[in-house]
């Protein structure tokens, strides 16, 4: 991964002894240092409630990044250099001692002041730490100042707008960067590169070509130990509002004036404020039965012992939506999500429509052909896949999908890990694959509604794609189009 020189910042981390600290930020912020070569540029100051002293603290660094495979001189010397710890202030209201703190770093360390605050906290803390921040004079300082905030961003539109304004009271828009990692992902990010510098398939993407938009975000997994935040949240919060969303706008979107993060996002707002009202009979929503997945049987939902014996909460959610805008009115767009599905993907399927006149003719069928169809595949096995007919050898005559291939793996052996990805963003200065605040409420403001409607929760087998008859009860002409594997 190509990468300019990173400013000498300190990167403070609110939760460091949390477990998304040790799996995915320290090692991402150590891979970033080993491409950026500049030790000195690195520093790390660890905030917690927990009681450790500087030592500990890199020595619980130190066993993180040996989990992820990096060992050798380069982490002992960063670690006993370059690593410290601060205890969460014992005052709730008093930051005095972390400003001082930070200060102390930064004088000792010849650094210019520039700061990273990341919130690795569960969202009921941002509030209270983002205040603290404000009253201590740390949302501003010597040199750069950001704050980066994990998701969930607010439960719904009236309290991401609430969560929204609290921010704004002490940091300004272009300090803050909301994080999804699904952002993060090569794939996801040459989205932009596929459609906009390619112009076969941007002059074809469009209600004049296109018949059907496709997302699908399967899981195989269930609640896995997080049955009791899930049981609150379900499948809209977890996955739809925010990882679907935004795979939704990138299809979508329209060429922006430049490759610059304000002009893509103001992009990705637009296709939002175009979808139209979601109406109830648009939805199905679904919760796992015990069944199989793989060759394992598995519990149903409602048998961890974390969720209520009656509770609804939705683990699969499909739904249509249309967007209302020149490109793509008429358009469906099928979005499916679920946990306990048969096969961990996520995948993107763009379908053509049939030729306007079919000159061959099929045995059985009216028209032998088949739609083309771009598969873009973000995992397990990162990758661009376009499916078009041709001639099976012999006769009758008879038309075969076939398809053309791109995977990452086989093309660039390696992918950066999305945390490493928005990381350097974040130590660089770009919010491209960031989320803004109009964004963030013009998406909960398209599913509040849903959130406040009564639902049918259904019923599916666990190793299954969901429950019965969702093609039909979506008006799709038999089943999904793209059926992952």
């Amino acid at each position: 991964m190509q990468m300019n020189p990173v400013d000498p910042h300190l990167f403070v981390i609110f939760g460091a002894t949390g477990d998304l600290t040790k799996r995915k930020l320290i090692p991402s912020i150590f891979r970033v240092l080993t491409e950026d070569g500049a030790l000195a540029a690195h520093n790390l100051l660890g905030v917690s409630r927990t009681d450790l002293s500087d030592q500990e603290f890199r020595d619980l660094t130190n066993a993180a990044l040996h989990d992820a495979g990096h060992d050798g001189a380069l982490v002992e010397e960063w670690c006993k250099d370059r690593v410290f710890y601060e205890p969460t202030p014992k005052s709730s209201t008093d930051f005095a001692d972390l400003k001082a703190r930070i200060e102390k770093i930064e004088a000792d360390l010849g650094l210019p002041g520039n700061r990273v605050f990341y919130l690795a906290l569960p969202p009921g803390a941002f509030p209270s730490v983002i205040e603290q921040l404000g009253d201590a004079g740390l949302a501003e300082g010597p040199g750069w100042t950001r704050l980066v905030v994990e998701k969930p961003f607010g439960h719904d539109l009236g309290t991401a707008h609430e969560l929204n304004q609290h921010v704004h009271d002490h940091f300004d828009e272009h300090q803050v960067y909301r994080i999804d990692h699904y952002l993060g992902k090569e794939t996801v990010q040459n989205l932009l590169a596929f459609r906009f510098a390619n112009l076969l398939f941007e002059s074809a993407w469009n209600r004049d070509r296109v018949e059907a938009i496709e997302i699908t975000v399967a899981e195989s997994l269930g609640t896995e130990g997080r049955a009791g935040y899930y049981d609150r949240s379900g499948v809209l919060r977890d996955m739809v509002q925010n990882h679907i969303t935004q795979l939704l706008s990138l299809v979508a979107m329209e060429a922006p004036n430049e490759f610059e993060a304000d002009a893509i996002r103001s992009e990705k707002v637009d296709v939002l404020k175009a979808i139209s009202p979601i109406a109830a009979s648009d939805v199905v929503y679904g919760q796992y039965e015990a069944g199989v997945v793989g060759d394992h049987a598995v519990p149903g939902y409602r048998d961890d012992p974390e969720v209520a014996a009656d509770s609804k909460t939705p683990t699969y959610m499909a739904m249509r939506l249309e967007i209302a805008n020149w490109r793509w009115e008429g358009v469906p767009v099928f979005v499916r999500t679920g946990k306990r599905l048969p096969h961990k993907t996520t995948q993107i399927a763009v379908t053509f429509r049939r030729p306007p006149v079919c000159i061959f003719h099929g045995v059985k069928d009216d028209c032998a052909t088949h739609q083309n169809v771009v598969i873009i595949t973000l995992q397990p096995n990162e990758g661009f896949e376009l499916r078009f007919d041709v001639k099976a050898p012999g006769s009758p005559l008879q038309l075969v999908s076939q398809g053309l291939h791109f995977d990452y793996a086989e093309a660039f052996q390696s992918l950066p890990d999305a945390y490493q990805t928005l990381i350097l963003d974040v130590m660089e200065g770009d919010q491209t694959l960031f989320v803004r605040s109009d964004e963030v409420e013009t998406s909960w403001a398209l599913y509040t509604p849903l959130l406040e409607a009564d639902i049918e929760v259904l019923p599916y087998a666990a190793g299954t794609w969901g429950p019965d008859g969702v093609a039909e009860k979506l008006g799709l002409p038999g089943d999904w189009v793209m059926r992952p594997v």
